[in-house]
């Protein structure tokens, strides 16, 4: 039973699968096809059956009633017991007929024998006759209500050498002859297969007519939809003053209105973000050149306490030593702060030039007094032409993270993936007790700290963000994981030639703007770590 009921669910599986890999308008068609079909294959049988009833019924009782007539007229003048050839007579009488049909009477004769009469005897003999039909002709019945004859006329349709013919039969009343007709219906069959004919083409051009019905259909179905499809790319792509044009009033123009609707309530939504997002950026970066003057001072008021420190009150010294540590935290947020700003206002631009890759690093651990915690790994003569001062940004906070919140030593290897169109992969792994999975993900989110409860550390929680950021301006990327034999591993890939990226970024026709940092800016930014810290 199991198996047996599978079988539809196969079907309708198959089936299902079939549809899917078909677009709409096929689909459209398809149904159309099939409904069509079935409706014209419905009415062009109903009307088959029916014309071919009513023409075989007509030929048939047209033909019955004159063989009736003609055996009661033709075989009541005959004796009770004719000759032969009185018989051959009438029944060659019979025969003459306007429904062309054949008679064969069969009685006794006068010599005590049988003696079947036909009209046609090549044709029409006793053995063309069917039993059951020559049965039912010789039984007598009982008389019921208005039948009072003993004998009735039956009839039997067969076929003889391939064409069909109608077959009946009676006796006469009061002991007259048996006659049978036969009537070919080979036109009648003509007919019904010409109508056949007729409606098998109707039925394909109703086929026709469905499919191209069906597809006005989906045109007009579709055409709106493929509109709407197209305008929500648009939208997708950013274009968020994109709006149909609402033709009617059916579910198809609601959908195009309540389309319009959401663009436009998303197009407000959106300017208010983009508006509140640059007066944010506005905010940030004129905060943060506000404080630059201020915090100038306050750092040159700071170092001299500091180169004084050790002539101070012992008392006072702590609160020195707080003061210049802070201002320096300080200086550092703000500088990180005006860098976020300029990626974020999209005016960062690279200043490309050819570089050691293994000198670049060896200069940067250099200035932040790092050789001792730091192994490298790298050979000489690995040049690739990138912005060395981005790449110092990236390596020194990923080298700083690392000694922060890893474990010496920290390695840092580099591998180029193919020197000529290939990839340089730096690698910078620590002996920590390596990154939580929950945390991995956000690493580099801007102010996130790996610890909730150290909200306030001496980074500012945007170093790995802006690595990144200079990671991506390069074409590259950078991403955290934990090494199996313990500790995180922080992979920066760069390309070894960033010209192209480099020259793209030139045609689009952004000119610098006065928050570029200048040359020395730049200079004066290669020995300050910008710290994160996520690690």
């Amino acid at each position: 039973m199991s198996g047996v009921n599978e079988e539809p669910g196969r079907a309708r599986g198959w089936a299902a699968g079939i549809l899917r890999w078909l677009s709409l308008r096929l689909r459209l068609m398809l149904v159309f096809g099939l409904v069509a079909l079935a409706a014209a294959v419905s009415a062009s049988a109903i009307a088959y059956w029916l014309n071919r009833d009513a023409v075989l019924t007509r030929t048939q009782d047209a033909a019955l009633d004159e063989f009736r007539k003609a055996l009661k007229d033709d075989t009541d003048p005959l004796p009770a017991r004719p000759t032969c050839p009185e018989l051959q007579d009438a029944a060659d009488r019979m025969a003459d007929n306007t429904q062309k049909y054949e008679v064969l009477l069969v009685t006794r004769t006068r010599e005590k024998g049988s003696c079947p009469a036909a009209s046609a005897p090549d044709l029409f003999t006793m053995k063309a006759v069917p039993g059951v039909l020559r049965r039912a002709v010789d039984e007598r019945r009982a008389a019921e209500g208005s039948r009072s004859a003993p004998y009735h006329l039956y009839w039997q349709r067969i076929t003889l050498d391939g064409t069909p013919y109608l077959v009946g039969g009676a006796k006469v009343n009061g002991g007259g002859p048996t006659g049978y007709m036969l009537k070919s219906l080979d036109t009648e069959r003509q007919d019904l297969n010409s109508l056949a004919w007729s409606l098998g083409i109707a039925t394909a051009l109703a086929l026709v007519g469905s499919a191209l019905l069906a597809q006005a259909a989906a045109a007009t179905v579709l055409r709106p939809v493929q509109r709407l499809g197209e305008a929500a790319n648009r939208l997708g792509e950013g274009h968020l003053d994109t709006r149909l044009q609402v033709s009617g009033s059916d579910e198809l123009a609601n959908l195009s209105h309540t389309f319009n609707r959401a663009a436009e309530r998303l197009q407000k939504r959106v300017a208010e973000l983009s508006a509140r997002e640059a007066s944010s950026r506005r905010f940030v970066a004129d905060m943060s050149h506000e404080l630059r003057t201020p915090l100038t001072a306050i750092t040159a008021v700071s170092e001299v306490l500091e180169e004084e420190a050790d002539s101070l009150d012992p008392m006072i010294a702590p609160a020195v030593q707080l003061v210049v540590s802070e201002t320096r935290r300080l200086n550092d947020l703000v500088e990180n702060l005006m860098e976020v700003t300029r990626f974020d206002a999209g005016t960062a631009r690279l200043v490309l030039d050819d570089v050691d890759v293994a000198d670049q690093v060896t200069a940067c651990i250099d200035a932040r007094a790092w050789l001792d915690a730091v192994e490298l790994d790298a050979a000489r003569g690995i040049v690739a032409r990138l912005d060395p001062r981005r790449l110092d940004v990236i390596l020194a906070n990923l080298i700083g993270n690392a000694l922060k919140h890893g474990g010496s030593p920290v390695r840092v290897s580099v591998i180029p993936e193919g020197p000529e169109d290939g990839d340089l992969l730096i690698k910078v792994r620590d002996h920590g007790p390596g990154i939580p999975e929950d945390v991995l993900p956000h690493v580099f989110d801007r102010f996130y700290k790996a610890s909730a409860s150290r909200p306030r550390s001496e980074g500012s929680g945007l170093g790995l963000s802006i690595a990144m950021e200079n990671a991506h301006i390069h074409g590259g990327d950078i991403s955290a994981a934990n090494s199996p034999e313990g500790g995180a591993v922080f992979t920066l890939r760069l390309p070894m030639d960033a010209s192209r990226l480099a020259s793209i970024e030139k045609r689009k026709g952004e000119e610098p703007t006065a928050e570029e940092p200048t040359a020395e800016e730049r200079t004066g930014d290669e020995g300050r770590t910008n710290e994160g810290g996520a690690s």
